[in-house]
């Protein structure tokens, strides 16, 4: 909605359910829950001599926890009584599944889709939003980009206020910044416009340009931002050496955490 990538992506069991699919395979929650995968896998591939010898001592009933203390839960009316074997472990493992990835979190889901589809186009649009989509493509414009920021591109899309091109100031800049980690490189960025990660197309696709603007503080300054605006501001400084202690201060994390100035 505002151009902003959260760094997050979407389980697929979870984009499922805001598609309007509830009724869950194994394979589905083979990334979302390798654990529980794995336990059922071995469950339906167990010599039927074996489970139906109750050497499992399984019956339909989910273990749970809830605010650190564990409960019971029935997946079927008297689970507690229902012996898992041979025959009905099958039953047994879709129920199991649907109560983790579904029933349990039902009420939470149906909160998150009901904000989301206010954002996007209303709740009864949603199922087909998500439909005609991929995971991976939504995935992208949730998290953004992972390639290694650019800084020919992140130069290009740069204007100043100030400053002119050629300046040594901004020249210094742009061969410090060619010289960063790739995490100095994020954590100058997030500093400058409180962005964590940048858009699939680079800084073409951030909702503005950013800007380096002269500032009339004392050289013993460090750089400020003001995050809104994309706006990086710091004196001219006499010293590419300077500059770069300062550049180095700011891109620390416990430091370009902290948006500079609003």
């Amino acid at each position: 909605m505002h151009k902003v990538q959260v760094g997050i992506v979407f389980d697929r069991v979870f984009f499922q359910q805001l598609a309007g699919d509830i009724y869950l395979s194994l394979e589905d929650i083979r990334d979302a829950d390798p654990v529980l995968y794995n336990s059922c896998k071995k469950i339906l591939e167990m010599d039927a001599k074996s489970i139906d010898s109750d050497e499992l001592g399984l019956t339909f009933v989910r273990e749970v926890e809830e605010l650190g203390f564990r409960k019971t839960v029935e997946l079927c009316p008297a689970g507690k009584s229902i012996v898992v074997n041979s025959k009905n472990r099958g039953e047994y493992i879709n129920l199991l599944i649907q109560h983790r990835f579904v029933t349990s979190i039902s009420e939470q889901v149906s909160h998150f889709a009901q904000g989301f589809a206010d954002i996007l186009c209303g709740s009864r649009l949603q199922s087909i939003f998500f439909r005609s989509l991929e995971l991976e493509d939504l995935d992208w414009m949730l998290h953004g980009s992972e390639s290694a920021i650019s800084v020919e591109d992140w130069k290009a899309h740069t204007d100043y206020n100030g400053y002119k091109e050629t300046d040594p100031q901004i020249l210094w800049f742009w061969k410090i910044v060619g010289k960063m980690s790739a995490e100095q490189k994020k954590v100058l960025l997030f500093f400058w416009t409180s962005v964590k990660y940048l858009p699939v197309e680079g800084f073409r696709g951030l909702a503005s340009r950013l800007y380096i603007y002269k500032s009339s503080e004392a050289c013993s300054r460090l750089p400020s931002s003001h995050t809104c605006f994309y706006r990086l501001c710091f004196p001219p400084y006499p010293w590419e050496a300077e500059m770069k202690s300062r550049l180095d201060i700011i891109t620390q994390e416990h430091v370009g955490s902290s948006f500079g100035t609003w």
